[in-house]
């Protein structure tokens, strides 16, 4: 056997590096970073995105920490508290979901709440901060793959952002009191709309989060111990196994919401009118579980017409009393 010299060798090395594969993100957040040791992956992802070094203390109970077997492929969130007191929620949703924004007030608003006993002095409410990682298509356009957004008061009539009084901002534990400070904050990763071009440090996280891959040159802060500790080769043979099942399933499950809209719109043609449409429309609703555009492509009817359709309480007769039809 030929030897190989030291520039083949690292060739060899590079070549692996490359081909590499790492475990799905939210099976990483469900199964391998809720372990302490494991912290410094979620520190990096979060002092890169936020811009300030994050240092976590524990991993917080949140709905999405347990175990749900009824929605084990569309959503899975893990809950964590830092240093400072703030709460980070990070989320990655694979699918669709028909009020995402609404759900991501109300779990931001209950970490609030579950954190503030009755009777405590409301100094004690946390800053939350939201991040989601979305492998859909959510806003319109290709202008952007990385949202921010905040609460802020400016004023109605000189536009000017508000800034609270001396004694109203002073500062808690070295931090100034802002509107900023207080209320939660959004971040919303459209992992499917970003091209894989490099240009900041947080940009090698979401090409991780698409791709399952760490480029070796790759910089910002922990990403090769993520690297290392989701490398799908060094799990033992168990967990390996289960997590190829796991991503079948998955498959399976984007393969069958894929089957349901070919089939809608095969079905709706052949029907070949406004009752069968509708009839379509309203068993896709019942289902709950496809978003109207889903509802809306496989039928051809405009999202308005189905949006009337569910706010009816009653779908027995579908075809009766819809008002928005031409």
């Amino acid at each position: 056997m030929r030897r190989l010299e030291k520039g083949n060798v690292a060739k060899t090395e590079d070549n692996m590096s490359k081909k590499r594969t790492l475990v799905s993100f939210d099976w990483a957040i469900k199964n391998i970073l809720r372990d302490k040791a494991n912290y410094d992956v979620l520190e990096g992802f979060l002092s890169t995105l936020l811009d300030k070094d994050i240092t976590i203390l524990s991993v917080l109970e949140s709905e999405g920490n347990q175990q749900d077997e009824s929605d084990k492929f569309n959503r899975v969130d893990l809950a964590v508290e830092d240093e400072n007191g703030e709460i980070f929620i990070i989320e990655v949703q694979n699918s669709r979901e028909r009020h995402y924004l609404q759900r991501l007030l109300y779990g931001t608003s209950k970490l609030v709440v579950d954190h503030v006993s009755l009777g405590d002095s409301f100094k004690k409410v946390k800053k939350v901060i939201s991040i989601s990682i979305l492998y859909f298509l959510f806003g319109e356009g290709e202008n952007d793959y990385l949202y921010r957004g905040t609460t802020e008061f400016h004023g109605m009539n000189t536009q000017e952002t508000l800034r609270l009084k001396p004694e109203k901002r002073r500062a808690v534990l070295g931090r100034e009191i802002t509107a900023g400070s207080i209320f939660p904050e959004y971040y919303l990763i459209e992992v499917e709309r970003f091209h894989d071009i490099i240009t900041k440090g947080i940009d090698e996280w979401i090409y991780l989060f698409k791709n399952s891959k760490v480029r070796p040159e790759f910089t910002s802060k922990n990403i090769q111990a993520a690297a290392e500790k989701l490398d799908l080769l060094k799990m033992p043979e168990n967990e390996r196994r289960a997590y190829e099942r796991y991503m079948i399933d998955r498959a399976s499950e984007k393969d069958m919401i894929k089957t349901a809209r070919i089939e809608g719109k095969l079905e709706g043609r052949l029907e070949g009118n406004l009752e069968g449409k509708l009839e379509i429309a309203a068993n896709m609703l019942q289902k709950g579980k496809y978003a109207f555009e889903d509802i809306a492509e496989a039928t051809g009817l405009r999202e308005e017409q189905i949006r009337e359709l569910e706010q009816r309480k009653e779908i027995d007769d579908p075809t009766e009393d819809i008002t928005c039809l031409n």
